[in-house]
């Protein structure tokens, strides 16, 4: 399987930022934004692997680094930064800009795993990837140390999973003690 670009994985979608996206701070919510962030991963993903389907494996990070306001349009843009054998960390920065003056600015990063799967929901490989810009090179060269933390965080995250409970919240749980709940 021959290497690709990282940028021939690029996605860029820019939209304008609506009424019913702001939260009570006037500001994007941060959902509308993880969902956007989700949706070109997704296509960034899809475009590397050219599997039949991709998923969200994990959603690594996502650092917000200033607000988004009504005022602006956002624009993220996404692309493969990391490849292991079935899985892509897919990275995505966010830009914010003010469509009355024109400035720009850094709203958000992310990074992102999908893994690749074949016909039957089986993870399948994806092709290696290979930077060109020094933004690209910078987020290869420290893909592996992520990579690292990654796995360390889904080991911590399955152990904690054996002590987290699967009863009801409005089921008893010891005696006399109970929860109250809203009709």
């Amino acid at each position: 399987m021959q290497a690709r670009k990282m940028r021939e994985s690029r996605i860029v979608n820019t939209d304008q930022v609506l009424l019913n996206d702001l939260n009570n701070y006037n500001s994007l919510f941060g959902g509308v934004l993880m969902k956007k962030l989700d949706s070109c991963a997704t296509l960034s993903a899809r475009r590397h692997s050219r599997a039949k389907e991709c998923v969200t494996a994990s959603t690594d990070s996502i650092d917000f680094l200033c607000s988004i306001f009504q005022t602006d349009s956002v624009c993220i843009e996404s692309f493969v930064s990391y490849t292991g054998t079935s899985s892509m960390e897919i990275f995505c920065k966010v830009i914010a800009e003010d469509m009355m003056s024109g400035e720009r600015r850094i709203a958000a990063t992310a990074f992102l795993t999908f893994v690749a799967l074949g016909d039957h929901g089986k993870p399948v490989p994806v092709p290696g990837i290979i930077p060109e810009t020094d933004e690209e090179k910078t987020l290869f060269e420290t893909g592996q140390d992520r990579e690292i933390d990654r796995k360390h965080h889904r080991q911590k995250s399955k152990e904690l999973a054996k002590f987290i409970t699967l009863e009801k919240p409005w089921d008893e749980h010891e005696e006399g003690m109970h929860y109250d709940h809203i009709n």
